[in-house]
């Protein structure tokens, strides 16, 4: 199936969601939020305590672009779910493995020149290892820098569609569409009602699942010749989870993925206002990277204004402008330097690690 490259609307919620989380960690750790909050105590309150919700923009999205490249009408299409997951993992590892060294090394200045429940301990072998195989979250090992439990969330959930629809796909085939949907509706109704309302999930994927499996629901629904209908009923999957236990970040996932649907049925996935689709369109594309090296920068900059900045509010309100602006420009460098200049290298990786080395006769 041929699809558009960007699709803007999406890449605008991206963007959005993505300096939310910025201004999230600038105003949860480090020493200058604390300082500013004289000044502007409701904002850094609900920065600090509200804007993490935008995650879960980017998990429905996440979830509605996966079924778009890997089952658009239900069913898996790639004849190598293994390669797949590989080259997946590549993509997220290489970028991610440069940003945890950078945040090594900016944790290590860090604390030579402050004192604060912020910066990360100097990390042990094993825990380079477990991050490298983004298994740190599930061995209960501290992060090595804020995020980056997302990405091994990502994966998780990725491997968790790819598995599903998998297992849809070894039925006959006239049965692998409606048993790969129902499977991936099933886990979606069981991360709801289930394993999203108990926080000793959230370091694995079922607990995020619903979030995720409504974008991929949302891709399908929406794909069908009474959409409305089917969009009504994914509401009805998930409000009645609401009912038992409102959580806000399952209802901004509702809403997101709702509006998803809606905006494909209509055209609006592709066709917002010119600006939008230029802003919004780069800003999503280095999303991935101002994720990956925002927490390092503030982390450093919170550290500068700690040692040489005093302790006036006004000062240091103007350090987290600094570092608003300094996080967006490393990730701006980041991806046209690390991010983009390795976009082909998954491919160049998995393929030779995955053809079988040629007989010897």
């Amino acid at each position: 199936m041929n699809h558009p490259q960007r699709l803007p609307f999406i890449d605008t919620l991206k963007a959005i969601g993505a300096q939310l989380v910025v201004l999230h960690h600038l105003a949860f750790y480090g020493p200058m939020s604390d300082y500013a909050y004289a000044l502007l105590p409701g904002v850094i309150e609900w920065l600090s305590d509200h804007a993490r919700i935008a995650v879960q923009v980017f998990l429905v999205s996440s979830g509605f672009l996966a079924a778009r490249s890997l089952a658009p009408d239900g069913r898996l299409h790639t004849p190598t779910p293994l390669l797949l997951l590989l080259r997946r993992y590549l993509k997220l590892i290489i970028p991610y493995l440069a940003a945890v060294s950078i945040a090594i090394g900016c944790a290590a200045v860090a604390r030579a020149w402050m004192d604060h429940d912020s910066i990360p301990a100097a990390p042990t072998v094993a825990q380079v290892v477990a991050h490298a195989l983004l298994l740190h979250g599930v061995l209960g090992m501290d992060s090595l820098s804020a995020g980056v439990w997302y990405v091994a969330i990502d994966f998780q959930l990725f491997a968790l569609l790819l598995a599903l629809l998998w297992l849809g796909r070894r039925w006959p085939s006239g049965r692998a569409r409606p048993i790969g949907v129902a499977l991936v509706t099933g886990l979606t109704a069981a991360s709801l009602y289930v394993f999203n309302r108990n926080p000793d999930w959230d370091d694995w994927g079922p607990y995020f699942f619903g979030a995720y499996g409504l974008g991929v629901a949302a891709f399908w629904a929406s794909g069908q010749p009474r959409a409305r209908w089917w969009l009504a009923a994914l509401a009805l999957l998930a409000l009645p989870a609401l009912a038992m236990d409102f959580r806000s970040r399952i209802a901004l996932a509702l809403v997101v993925a709702l509006s998803l649907g809606l905006a494909r049925c209509h055209g609006g996935l592709t066709t917002p206002p010119g600006l939008r689709r230029t802003l919004g369109s780069y800003c999503s594309r280095i999303s991935y990277s101002l994720f990956l090296i925002h927490f390092p920068i503030a982390l450093l900059i919170n550290a500068g204004f700690s040692r040489w900045g005093g302790t006036e509010p006004a000062l240091h309100l103007g350090g987290l402008i600094v570092a608003w602006i300094g996080c967006n420009m490393a990730g701006v460098a980041f991806y046209h330097l690390v991010e983009h200049p390795v976009r082909a290298w998954p491919e160049r990786i998995a393929r030779p690690l995955w053809r079988s080395p040629a007989p010897r006769w």
